[in-house]
Order: C-alpha cells, then sequence, then structure tokens
C-alpha cells in the first residue's frame, strides 16, 4: 500500500465495499469461511475490523456478522470447568459476579480494558483472536490455564491460550476455524489473582501489564503462575518467577525477589508507549504489588456461581446476504419514531443518523473509536455509532442525545445540569457525555467523582472542561437530593 494512498483515507467513511452476510448458525458461518477464505472477515463488536478498514488496513470480499450466533454466547460453570462464550462483552465479564469472585484479576483486567463504550462492544473472542501482545485479558487467561475451543470444518478441538498466540497479530486458527468458548479451570480453594497495568492515560493500550495467580496453604505458596502483556512478541509467562515462590512461605521480600527474576526474563522493546529500560524497571514492583494482592485474596475461598449472561447483541431470526452493489431494508426505533431504511452494507449507523434522519447531535470525531463524540444508545447500551455498521442495527431501538429532551421541549435534569454547571465549552463532546452520563446515573444513581471520571474516560473534551462536566453529573446524583427521580431515565 503506497503512502499516499494512506494519507488519503478518511475514517468518518468506510469506503471498502463489500458482501454482507449474516448466518444463523455456527455450522452456516464455518460453510461461509469455507466458502471465501482469506476473502472473509468475521464481524462481533467490530471495535478492531471497521477501524482496520477505515483505515485500509483490511480489505474482504465478505464480512460475516457472528454477533448472533447462539453457540457463541452464554457463560456457565459446569463439568469442571468455567465456560465463557466467545460473544461474551468484555463488561459483561467485569461485572459478572462469579468472575468477580473467583476470577478476580480477570475481572481487573477488563475494567482496565479501552474506554466503557469499548467494554460494551468489545467481545473476549474478538480480544483473544486480535493477537495483540498488549491484550489486558490474554495475560489472566494464561495465568489460570485457560483453554479456547476451536470449531471448524474437521470438528471442535481445544488448545491452550498460550498455543494460540504465534506472534503481534498472528493467532493459530486453522482455515475455516472460529473460536466459540474459552475455558477456565474451576479455581482451587485458597486461590486469589491480580491484575495491574501501567498505561498513558485510562483508556490506552498497557506499557506493561502483569496477571498474578497464587493458591496458598496457610503461608506458604503452593503454586503461581505470572504472565506479562507488553513486554514481548507475545503475551509471556515468566516460570523463572515463579519458581522463587513456588513451596516458600510468602513475604513482600520474596515478591520483590520474583520482580527482579521476572524483570530479567521478559523481552520489552522501545515503542511510541515506553521504552524497554522502563518496563524493565516497572516490572519489579508491579509484580510485588500484584502477588501480593493475589496472597490476600487467596486467604478467601472464592467459588463460581452458575450464571447465564445474556448478549449485548440482538437476535436476528434468520440467515441473509447483501451484494455490495444492493441495499437492505433494515427498520429502527430512533428517539420513539419508526424508520424502515434501505442501508448499503457498508453504512455506518453515524452517517445513517446524522444524513438520513438529520439527527446531528452524535458527531463526526475521531472516527476510529478514540473520542466518544458519536456515542449512541443501542437496545439500552451505549455504543460508538462510527464503529457500527447500519445493516447489523435492524431491529434496534436507537436513542440519540435529541431523544433526551421531553415530547414538550423541556431539557433533561442532566442537560439543565450541563447549562447550570458551564459543563460545556465548545460543545462538540457534549452529546456523547450527556448519553454517557445518562447511562452512568442509570447503572450508579450515586457515582463518586472516581466512577464518573472512569465511566467517561473513553470521552474526550478538547477544551478540557473534564472539573464541570463532573460537578455537573454529580449534582444530579442521588445523594444530592436533585434529579432524582428522573435523571436517569429516558
Amino acid at each position: 500500500m503506497s503512502e499516499s494512498r494512506y494519507n488519503m483515507t478518511n475514517t468518518h467513511l468506510l469506503m471498502h465495499r463489500f458482501d454482507y452476510i449474516q448466518p444463523a448458525t455456527l455450522k452456516e458461518t464455518i460453510g461461509l469461511l469455507q466458502e471465501f477464505g482469506k476473502d472473509a472477515e468475521m464481524l462481533a463488536g467490530g471495535t478492531n475490523l471497521l477501524v482496520w478498514m477505515k483505515m485500509e488496513q483490511r480489505a474482504p470480499r465478505c464480512v460475516i456478522n457472528i454477533a448472533n450466533l447462539p453457540e457463541l454466547k452464554g457463560i456457565n460453570g459446569k463439568d469442571g470447568v468455567f465456560q465463557i462464550g466467545a460473544l461474551s462483552t468484555i463488561r459483561q465479564l467485569k461485572t459478572a459476579p462469579q468472575i468477580q469472585q473467583a476470577y478476580t484479576a480477570l475481572a481487573e483486567a477488563c475494567a482496565s480494558f479501552g474506554s466503557t463504550q469499548i467494554q460494551i462492544m468489545g467481545t473476549i473472542g474478538g480480544n483473544l483472536c486480535n493477537g495483540s501482545p498488549a491484550s489486558d485479558t490474554v495475560p489472566v487467561l494464561m495465568a489460570f490455564d485457560s483453554k479456547v475451543v476451536l470449531v471448524g470444518p474437521h470438528g471442535e478441538r481445544t488448545l491452550p491460550i498460550a498455543k494460540l498466540l504465534l506472534g503481534p497479530g498472528e493467532v493459530g486458527l486453522r482455515e475455516g476455524e472460529i473460536l466459540t468458548a474459552v475455558r477456565l479451570p474451576i479455581a482451587k480453594p485458597n486461590t486469589g489473582s491480580a491484575f495491574l497495568k501501567l498505561s498513558r492515560v485510562r483508556a490506552d493500550l498497557a506499557k506493561i501489564s502483569v496477571a498474578a495467580v497464587i493458591v496458598r496453604d496457610e503461608q506458604r505458596v503452593v503454586d503461581c503462575r505470572l504472565v506479562y502483556g507488553s513486554v514481548g512478541p507475545t503475551v509471556l509467562r515468566a516460570p523463572e518467577a515463579e519458581n522463587v515462590l513456588i513451596g516458600e512461605t510468602f513475604n513482600a521480600k520474596l515478591a520483590l525477589q520474583a520482580g527482579q527474576v521476572a524483570s530479567k526474563v521478559i523481552l520489552p522493546i522501545d515503542d511510541s508507549r515506553s521504552s524497554a529500560w522502563y518496563r524493565r524497571q516497572v516490572a519489579v514492583p508491579l509484580t510485588k504489588d500484584a502477588l501480593c494482592k493475589a496472597w490476600e485474596r487467596a486467604a478467601e475461598l472464592r467459588k463460581p456461581k452458575t450464571l447465564e449472561v445474556s448478549s449485548l447483541f440482538h437476535k436476528v431470526p434468520a440467515s441473509f446476504r447483501v451484494n455490495p452493489n444492493r441495499k437492505h431494508s433494515i427498520r429502527v426505533l430512533v428517539n420513539g419514531v419508526d424508520h424502515q431504511l434501505d442501508v448499503a452494507p457498508n453504512e455506518l449507523l453515524l452517517s445513517v443518523l446524522r444524513e438520513r434522519l438529520e439527527l446531528t447531535g452524535p458527531k463526526y470525531g475521531c472516527g476510529t473509536g478514540e473520542c466518544g463524540a458519536c456515542t449512541v444508545w443501542l437496545n439500552g447500551e451505549p455504543v460508538l455509532a462510527c464503529l457500527v455498521l447500519a445493516v447489523t442495527a435492524d431491529g434496534s431501538e436507537i436513542v440519540t442525545v435529541e431523544g433526551l429532551a421531553r415530547p414538550n421541549g423541556e431539557l433533561d435534569p442532566l442537560q439543565q445540569a450541563f447549562i447550570d454547571h458551564n459543563a460545556f465549552q465548545c460543545g462538540y463532546c457534549t452529546p456523547g457525555m450527556l448519553m454517557m452520563s445518562k447511562k452512568l446515573l442509570a447503572e450508579t444513581p450515586s457515582p463518586t467523582e472516581d466512577e464518573i471520571r472512569d465511566f467517561l474516560k473513553g470521552n474526550r473534551c478538547r477544551c478540557t472542561g473534564y472539573a464541570s462536566i463532573v460537578r455537573a453529573v454529580r449534582s444530579c446524583a442521588r445523594d444530592t437530593g436533585k434529579g432524582e427521580s428522573d435523571a436517569a431515565t429516558v
């Protein structure tokens, strides 16, 4: 690809044209992968694929939407394993009680994962198949000795996660295979875990991350796993550091020693996020802190509960194909108004809302899911409309910032709070901020300042008006006595 072509990329648009196929079953999907081979890409959350396509790094002849496959959904523990469906979203894992209890490090890794919108859209299967050495979830899953379930034309096989990862962006999927689930061993009694990450800002890839899992017996370390992200061509385990601890009486000095050993066996490089020297230096205290946290948690038995978790994505009753030269009719409920629209496979939801329905509240910003200006609600969940194909929204309910106000034009209490507290300057980020803040108040009626900042970490205010935005949201919190009845409802 020439440099001049790359410089012409417009991330507000998806110029590439492709066949869009929405299969109804896993068997049908495998058949499609055989039919199209390397000319096909699978779409679930879309937070990586659509960015690659916009940046002209991927140009598939066919996009297969697997977001509705029932075989890839659900979270449950049975038969000695804890199974996570590949379509489980990062946020579902972050908030699932059984993961918080028995696999605490995984919940922590998901909490540190990008922005809230990316957590809501992104799937565990997509994160694994991305093959990134900077992945947040992979170090934890490897530390728990997890395996992936791969299904293809020749049947099903399981593979340790360490063997799935071949190199930066490379995974060991055979032709026609799809990752359907992740299996973790049921956590042993007195197992504790922790995940720590250093990054430039909250919603960013790791400079370095570490996952620690410890099994203890009284004051002795029975078993240990230490796995690192962003310090090698793939996620790296450090058995030399683990051996420092196994069989020994645990103490902070020993944990520090394990960190010193780990700093010598990792393989960091200099890149745009950090230097190799810095990564080696911080690996020592980061390892110590992760081990101490895991050790404390190992004193308490955590047993996962069987719980089915539904997927973010709505179900589609039947499969269909759309030729790149044709359009597909979708029906959506937008701000309470029913719309029937004909859309092309490569039309973005943001473009349809702004240009077809003239709802200009959601903004064109970065186009790659980093600024949050395009945030809307899709079936009750905040998503980045710049990374959603309009054709996938068929049958959905959508709310934009225009839908927050009352039918008589009266502003929502949250909107009024933004005015009262001067929580806007140029106003470009305000619609996205409002949509995210509204969702936060619906889930957490009395959020702390830290909870507000964390929930809004994927929304950029280029005027740097964050303090006033936090004040406006806090003013609508239930414990302030203002906006208590309706600030959290549409």
